[in-house]
């Protein structure tokens, strides 16, 4: 769009002449058009796609002449420079309130500041001659390059101007004037911002596409039908619109009666228009709208065209918005049903978020209001997570989704103790016997790493730990010190399979919190700082849960003591097998030296005697051996009793005690009660987009609220 040439008489802004012109509504039509203009004037139609005619086409194909012709509204236009942005034309008709309006909806893509800049813009229009100077300010509002001599920039904006014409209209309509498809520009990204705004409109199943082709122009080459086809297949919304027959080559008329007669190769479900915009000296001689509509019709009567045969139902401005008419009432009867429920959609989201933004919190009892509810909220789905109570009102959080439960925290954590004790069990001993040879070159004595050794190997350990621990004993016998030193250094890698236990379940727990906080607390801000809060007193419970590991392992390396009959149960199994192997050794031994291979015994004292003096001289006793096969077996007895009691401890006044048990003191009603009101507004203050959320919330929520109403009268 371009300046208003200085001749050009000013044309003031006269709702009653735009109501004789126009007549594009019925009883039906002006019902429901003034249904869907309260819901678009109540801002809904910024948030879902309302029924709207888009005029639109390639570069200088005559847009804003028949944009004109629809709406009667005097459009500025040059020749040399084409429209820029998208133009929203939204007719009311409020006899009772006449006010005319120029506002910008800014692009999703503008910053926060630039929406807040753009958005500020609002013209009062008094006449249409104040159309040139608006345009001007808009574009240079959007940063449009060219606007003057010190502007650069994009040559087009994806914002859009909206100008609202509330009056005695006899209309409501809304229609919109897209920029011309170019396909060459100096700029690249021009070319990409006019496909992608001119898509964004014709994407929606409810917007009427008034496609305008130039008869100067091959219908084939016309970009406007290839994107009209790609999002309305079947052609039920798209109108064609033919303007410059008075341009063509003498000849080609038959041609341009073909395409308007829907005769050509190129057709459209909805067939086409064919219009005779008026003449640079006509705009500017000021030409109305009745004027133009007999100067059209003057025009078509008269050969070449009289004897064409043009379906005079297709000719003319006038023909085109009475067959609007007639399809704008079939069309938004059945696009409303679509409009009710996305409504009800979107009037969902809205209940959902204001529901998360809660009320008002400026003061500190706001504030504490605020804090107990998302503190209650919190601390259910902590407590039911600690306990496993995965049902209830919290379902939705604890949902198991591609068969992973990670927020299921009693169940994740059941299977991180239950690893524990198998790593426990498989890893612990820091010597395993195995049935193979292992190299055991003794290095890494201290540490947790395991050893493999066979049991010659473990006896030979076990010696000379037994000649290291020699005390005050009689031979045959080994000190107190040798159980306790032989089980500190087989438990050595409990310490740091247990210390990997906790960082495994810190993880855990954190991971689980974090997402509770999301859960229960939608405000960004509010969540970052409860969160700080909870991560400092979780960081706390794993820092006692370590201490308390360091306790429990301390005590593993004092004396061992155990009052579990388990213990005596083992020794006493383990030294019956021990004398079982070795009486059944002397018995072998002696039946293939002293019987010849085959045992003869009869009941008489000889043979008794016999027995006994053959298996006496067999059984030679060393008393070192005696006291480490002894200590073996009390070592192996007293290493399991331990480390069942070390996993059942660490899971229990570890795990459970210190990180589990107090989850949910960090952050509850009871915690929020002890709040100072300093404390309270540093914790949750709102802030001022967080209640412009909310006042934009409530606004959208009332207004589509009421628009549900509007639509069932």
């Amino acid at each position: 769009m371009a300046i208003l040439p200085p001749d050009k008489r000013p044309v003031p802004f006269d709702s009653s002449q735009l109501q004789k012109n126009l007549s594009l509504q019925s009883s039906k039509t002006s019902k429901r058009l003034n249904q869907v203009d309260g819901i678009r004037a109540s801002g809904v139609g910024d948030h879902i796609a309302l029924p709207q005619l888009v005029v639109c086409g390639d570069q200088s194909a005559g847009k804003s002449s028949v944009l004109e012709g629809i709406t009667g509204i005097p459009f500025p236009r040059q020749d040399d420079v084409c429209t820029r942005f998208a133009t929203e034309i939204i007719l009311r008709h409020e006899p009772t309130d006449i006010r005319t309006t120029a506002t910008i909806i800014p692009h999703s893509s503008r910053s926060e500041e630039e929406k807040r800049h753009l958005n500020a813009y609002r013209h009062v229009v008094h006449g249409f001659e104040e159309l040139p100077s608006i345009i001007e300010q808009a574009a240079k509002l959007m940063g449009v390059g060219g606007v003057d001599t010190q502007a650069e920039g994009p040559a087009f904006a994806a914002d859009v101007l909206r100008l609202e014409l509330v009056g005695n209209t006899g209309l409501h309509l809304t229609i919109v004037d897209l920029p011309g498809l170019i396909s060459v520009a100096e700029r690249e990204e021009n070319v990409k911002i006019v496909e992608n705004l001119v898509d964004s409109y014709l994407q929606h199943s409810r917007t009427i596409i008034l496609a305008v082709i130039p008869a100067t122009s091959d219908v084939d080459t016309q970009g406007i039908l290839q994107r009209a086809r790609r999002f309305d297949e079947g052609g039920l919304r798209t109108i064609g619109i033919i303007t410059k027959p008075d341009l063509i080559n003498t000849g080609t008329e038959a041609r341009i009666t073909r395409l308007a007669n829907n005769c050509d190769r190129t057709k459209l479900t909805l067939g086409f228009f064919v219009l005779k915009n008026p003449s640079p000296t006509e705009l500017k001689a000021g030409m109305t709208t009745e004027e133009r509509r007999k100067m059209e019709m003057a025009y078509f009567s008269t050969e070449p065209w009289k004897s064409q045969g043009l379906n005079p139902s297709r000719v003319g401005v006038e023909n085109l918005r009475c067959f609007l008419q007639d399809f704008l009432d079939g069309h938004i009867e059945r696009e409303l049903p679509k409009v009710r429920e996305d409504i009800r959609r979107l009037l969902r989201e809205k209940n959902k978020e204001l529901d998360e933004l809660g009320a008002e919190r400026d003061s500190p009892n706001q504030i504490r209001m605020f804090l107990t509810k998302i503190g209650t909220n919190y601390y259910n789905v902590i407590q039911a997570g600690v306990y496993g109570s995965y049902g209830g009102r919290d379902a939705s959080f604890f949902e198991v989704r591609d068969g992973k439960f990670p927020v299921r925290l009693r169940a994740t954590i059941h299977m991180e103790n239950e690893k524990f004790s198998e790593n426990i069990r498989v890893y612990g001993e820091k010597r395993k016997i195995v049935s193979t040879d292992p190299s055991d070159d003794g290095e890494g004595e201290e540490s947790g790493e395991q050893l493999l050794v066979t049991e010659e190997d473990m006896l030979d350990w076990i010696r000379q730990i037994y000649d290291q621990t020699r005390g005050q004993e009689l031979p045959g016998n080994y000190n107190q010190a040798l159980l306790a030193e032989l089980f500190r250094v087989q438990s050595l890698p409990w310490a740091p399979i247990a210390r990997e236990h906790i960082v495994v379940v810190a993880k855990i727990v954190s991971r689980f919190v974090n997402a509770a906080l999301t859960y229960a607390i939608k405000d960004g801000k509010v969540h970052e700082n409860i969160g700080r809060l909870v991560s400092t007193t979780l960081e706390a419970n794993v820092e006692a849960a370590e201490h308390e590991l360091e306790k429990i392992i301390a005590d593993e390396k004092r004396q061992p003591i155990t009052y579990n009959h388990y213990y005596t149960d083992n020794i006493q199994n383990a030294r019956n097998e021990a004398s079982k192997s070795i009486i059944e050794a002397s018995v072998r031994d002696s039946i293939h030296t002293d019987w010849d291979g085959t045992l003869h015994l009869q009941n008489t004292e000889r043979d008794c005697a016999r027995l006994v003096s053959s298996l006496k001289k067999r059984v030679n006793v060393d008393m070192k051996e005696q006291a480490c096969s002894e200590a073996k077996a009390d070592l192996t007895a007293y290493y399991k009793v331990a480390r069942k009691t070390f996993v059942d401890n660490v899971c229990r006044q570890v795990i459970e005690r210190h990180i589990l048990a107090k989850l949910a003191d960090a952050f509850n009603p009871v915690t929020v009660s002890s709040y100072s009101e300093e404390e309270l507004i540093n914790l949750a203050v709102e802030s001022t987009q967080v209640g412009h959320l909310r006042s934009e919330a409530r606004r959208l929520q009332a207004a589509l609220e009421q628009s549900l109403r509007d639509l069932a009268g």
